[in-house]
């Protein structure tokens, strides 16, 4: 309220996160998804007068139903100006109500009123996903529209570049202005489309858990976002499949651990050193149900298998104890489903637990990742830790790259930490 200690800004950036999709779905079903482009600006503008507002009266009570509201209004007066040239998504008889100065308002009240959040929410992300979009084009469509990134926050995601990232919403756009395409069709909800779906909302959440902001190492905001989309997919009886169920048994197995990421000074805590009991208990027992529930069927999934992996690493008492041989073996199969420099990268840091350095160095020099590697920080970190103990200066040249390479301040922080550690032993 007025006169509290509030950073409005920030506070409103994380509602943004929150809310941004579900205005926009609701916005979409009526304005329709060809007008995907007035609603994101009616949602821009809900956002602008909201910080312009609160920096002068404080807070509401309730700032996401004031959010929802003032969107509402915005779209209102849009329509009054301009509702005989926009072709609504809604029934030809509420088209004709909606034309009238009489009846335009309660009319509208009534179509928003009808909208289910939830619903609207699911349509929208499969609707993202048409099948004559390219497959990343959606999931640079879903990123932008239901979660709020920016572009910069996009191109860092799919690690690609910012104008690559614009033209991908250019032409993804232009296609929902030139094609009518309904989000609530029957046929929305094709198999295909969940991988598309799912991909999306997990880069959602490892945007959150290891942010590439350079200020922030983890972001909550995304990552709850993340798990709320989850949780719609999940309790869907059209998309609550096995993989929706592993995915969000490894969301919430990582999300159970951030309170142990970060010390007080916003110094990354690497997992050997991670305070077990700061652990939420309640988000790992629930993560434990969704695995169980991702158990049915016969197809076993990247997410299913680093669900897994998660577990393992929440069940163990002390990290000393952690079960890395059966760590390793699920890396294997992993590799074995999807290999891509990343997974064979994770897989030879279990790797490195169960076997000697020289035979994990001999490993990472066989692998057909290599060349890719080299702009990896997590490879030259790696290459450090590695050398630690038999090679100090390699191990600060590693570290050092490692340092130049990441985006993140924590992460930057920790390679000189550790870089700090081995002038020490030096000495």
């Amino acid at each position: 309220m007025p006169g509290k200690n509030y950073n409005i800004d920030q506070i409103t950036d994380d509602l943004f996160r929150r809310e941004s999709g579900k205005i926009t779905s609701v916005l979409i079903s009526i304005f329709g998804i060809k007008q995907l482009e007035l609603a994101e600006d009616i949602v821009q503008d809900s956002f602008v007068s909201a910080i312009n507002n609160w920096r002068l009266n404080g807070m509401p009570d309730k700032p996401a139903a004031w959010l929802m509201q003032v969107a509402k209004n915005k779209a209102i007066d849009h329509l009054r100006k301009n509702r005989r040239q926009i072709d609504l998504d809604i029934s030809d008889q509420e088209k004709t109500l909606i034309q009238s100065g009489y009846t335009f308002e309660p009319v509208f009240n009534h179509i928003w009123e009808q909208i289910k959040i939830e619903d609207e929410m699911l349509q929208m992300m499969f609707a993202c996903c048409h099948e004559k979009i390219s497959v990343e084009n959606q999931i640079t469509l879903m990123l932008k529209t239901l979660c709020g990134f920016s572009t910069l926050e996009i191109s860092r995601a799919l690690i690609t570049s910012e104008d690559t990232i614009s033209k991908r919403l250019y032409r993804t756009k232009e296609f929902f202005r030139t094609n009518h395409i309904k989000p609530g069709q029957s046929d929305i909800f094709y198999e295909s489309k969940l991988d598309s779906v799912l991909k999306a909302v997990y880069l959602l959440f490892n945007e959150g858990y290891l942010s590439t902001h350079s200020d922030q190492s983890i972001r909550k905001d995304l990552i709850h976002q993340a798990i709320y989309l989850g949780s719609i997919l999940c309790d869907h009886p059209k998309t609550n499949s096995a993989k929706v169920y592993a995915t969000m048994s490894l969301m919430c197995f990582h999300a159970a651990r951030l309170n142990s990421r970060l010390d007080s000074s916003g110094d990354i805590i690497l997992l050997a050193q991670q305070d077990r009991s700061l652990w939420d208990q309640a988000l790992i027992a629930r993560a434990m149900m969704y695995l169980d529930q991702s158990a049915t069927g016969d197809q076993i999934t990247s997410y299913h298998l680093e669900a897994a992996i998660a577990y393992e690493h929440c069940i163990a008492p002390t990290y000393e104890q952690t079960n890395w041989k059966k760590i390793l073996q699920f890396y294997d199969w992993l590799e074995s489903i999807q290999p891509n420099p990343i997974v064979a990268l994770n897989r030879l840091v279990a790797f490195s637990k169960c076997h000697s350095v020289t035979s994990t160095l001999e490993a990472l020099k066989q692998s057909s990742f290599l060349t890719q590697w080299q702009a990896q920080p997590v490879y030259h970190a790696l290459l450090g830790d590695l050398n630690a103990t038999t090679n100090i200066i390699k191990a600060q040249e590693h570290y050092r790259e490692a340092f130049e390479l990441t985006h993140s301040t924590a992460e930057k922080k920790l390679m000189q930490k550790k870089i700090n550690g081995l002038d020490k032993i030096d000495q």
